[in-house]
């Protein structure tokens, strides 16, 4: 499996994730419509930090499960760690997930054209 370097727009955030982008999310929500991120999960142990998550700013919103870890410098969020799911999904049988969503956008030398767009409607949640 491929090893992408990413990081934020001026380089204070810097991580390496092995992944295989056969998609990205794009969300709806207030805030992921905001922000713009394409978003692929990967397993916790995908995600090697090269600058410590103690160096990133943090944001919490709506459930406060989830967090998006973003650079207090350039204000670019490189990853987050998902919300957990909310009554309704669990009751559709989604269960939590542990690693981390990556956005896509930060990654050097990948393709975004040419990775398909799943959209998810996190406004209606």
């Amino acid at each position: 499996m491929p090893v992408y370097q990413g990081s934020c727009h001026c380089g204070a955030c810097r991580f390496e994730v092995e992944l295989e982008p056969d998609h990205v999310r794009c969300c709806n929500c207030s805030v992921c419509r905001r922000r713009g991120a394409l978003i692929h999960r990967v397993p916790a142990s995908a995600l090697r930090l090269l600058t410590p998550l103690a160096d990133l700013k943090v944001y919490e919103w709506g459930s406060r499960t989830g967090r998006d870890y973003f650079c207090g410098v350039c204000g670019i969020l490189p990853f987050r760690k998902p919300s957990a799911p909310t009554p309704a999904e669990r009751a559709a049988g989604m269960t939590p997930f542990e690693g981390w969503a990556i956005n896509v956008r930060c990654l050097e030398g990948i393709d975004l054209a040419a990775i398909p767009v799943k959209r998810v409607d996190g406004a209606a949640l």
